[in-house]
């Protein structure tokens, strides 16, 4: 055993199963960086424990302080050099649960940095750009749609909350195609890379975390590298539209109706409901373009209202689809990221009448925000009979052990990972390749 070992009694764990014992391996992790060397033995409580035990120690290395001037040391198990060696006897299934841990944590770690970087060092431009360079390196395609593209495919929803920054919007287009495919899925991230509110503008203390903003999009991205890695039986098709909302002489407003990539007008009652209108034109997109898609799930910072009714313990979940709904909310108890369904009755699409479109973007009664909100994306996906909509707004960023402000969670891949693993028939961990260490943190 390496000198530094961890005991179960070093790790205290609050609740049960995968959740609570990957975030007590996360938390401990960070707290004694500072302490570790590159080889750390691990004992543990009970071996069902593993797999959350090394995706917690491994996910806890996330950089912070990135632009701060003094350097911050890597955490140890960064290292090209850095060993876990557990205190159990070696097994095939005990391999894949931990090449699948790896596989995770180098995904979680990408997408909470994504969610950290601050909005003027990721405009619509530049993140696309560091999603291009991670298809390449993770194996999966990328393809990049400029304002000009946009105009062309009529993406006039997306151009509208667009209209105020001097940063063009992109549309990322992400396809995956694994082995012996067993589903085709549709993936959409929000990517608001920050959100003023626009006209309908938000205080200051709201608008300091709309960096945040675009954590469904950072979540397809490392649910697109996860699935990669692992070489899952999936063909995945990813839809990231990507803006800012910013106030302009040039920015649409309240009261003004735009169009749409489905063809359907719709009436802004507020700008700060911007977040669906570009998930709007993603929907339609992706239904018509892939009407052959077994289901689809999209992922947003969507609304305020998800936050008050659920705070940050579940996600709000809506879905067209019965089986759909509780494949994820049996995924979702599995990786201790929980889901709570909401219900889409169409008498809630009432509230979106407009006099003078086909739709309006908010819901006219302070009441039931989340659920009209999913009802007015419901409109663009074209009744495909298989989709869901998950609203992370409380879960996707909130207080962590890594800073003293809010920061990103990691929240949403492992729900993302367990429902395609155990919705396709895989086993709940891939094979592992023999030649490949399992315990090596640099393997992805």
């Amino acid at each position: 055993m390496p000198e530094r070992v961890v005991r179960p009694a070093d790790v205290p764990i609050t609740g049960e199963g995968f959740g609570a014992v990957y975030r007590a391996y996360r938390k401990w992790s960070h707290a004694n960086r500072a302490g570790l060397g590159t080889e750390l033995g691990v004992e543990l409580a009970q071996p069902d424990h593993l797999e959350a035990a090394v995706n917690g120690l491994l996910t806890a290395a996330v950089p912070v302080g990135l632009l701060k001037t003094d350097t911050q040391a890597p955490h140890p198990l960064l290292d090209p050099d850095a060993r876990i060696v557990v205190a159990l006897e070696e097994t095939p299934e005990r391999r894949a649960a931990v090449r699948r841990a790896v596989a995770v944590a180098a995904a979680q770690r990408g997408l909470m940095q994504r969610v950290n970087t601050p909005s003027n060092f990721k405009q619509a431009g530049r993140f696309a750009e560091t999603v291009r360079q991670s298809a390449d390196h993770h194996g999966f395609a990328c393809e990049v749609w400029d304002e000009t593209g946009l105009e062309a495919a009529g993406f006039h929803a997306l151009l509208a909350v667009n209209r105020g920054s001097e940063h063009p919007a992109r549309f990322l287009v992400l396809e995956y195609k694994g082995p012996e495919i067993r589903k085709k899925i549709g993936l959409i991230g929000k990517g608001v890379t920050y959100d003023s509110g626009g006209y309908s503008i938000k205080p200051t203390d709201s608008m300091m975390h709309m960096r945040s903003d675009m954590a469904g999009a950072a979540t397809v991205v490392a649910a697109f590298e996860a699935a990669a890695d692992l070489r899952l039986p999936l063909h995945l098709v990813g839809a990231i539209p990507l803006t800012d909302n910013l106030v302009d002489a040039r920015s649409y407003r309240p009261g003004d109706v735009i169009g749409s990539h489905l063809g359907k007008t719709i009436e802004v009652a507020d700008t700060d409901a911007e977040g669906r209108l570009i998930l709007a034109d993603a929907l339609s997109w992706i239904t018509e373009r892939h009407p052959d898609l077994d289901h689809i799930v999209d992922l947003a910072t969507l609304t305020g209202a998800a936050i008050r009714a659920l705070g940050p313990q579940a996600a709000a979940l809506f879905a067209t689809d019965d089986h759909l709904a509780r494949a994820l909310s049996e995924a979702g108890e599995t990786a201790g990221e929980r889901v709570w369904r909401l219900p889409l009755w169409d008498v809630y699409a009432d509230d979106l009448h407009s006099d003078v479109a086909d739709i309006r973007n908010i819901g006219a009664k302070p009441v039931a925000g989340a659920i009209t909100a999913a009802k007015f994306l419901q409109v663009f996906t074209r009744n495909h009979p298989s989709w869901a909509h998950i609203d992370i707004a409380g879960t996707a960023y909130g207080d962590t052990e890594f800073g003293r402000h809010k920061n990103a969670t990691g929240w949403g891949l492992r729900l993302l990972l367990n429902w395609w693993t155990v919705d396709s028939g895989q086993s709940h961990s891939p094979t592992v390749p023999k030649s490949q260490s399992p315990i090596d943190p640099k393997s992805q």
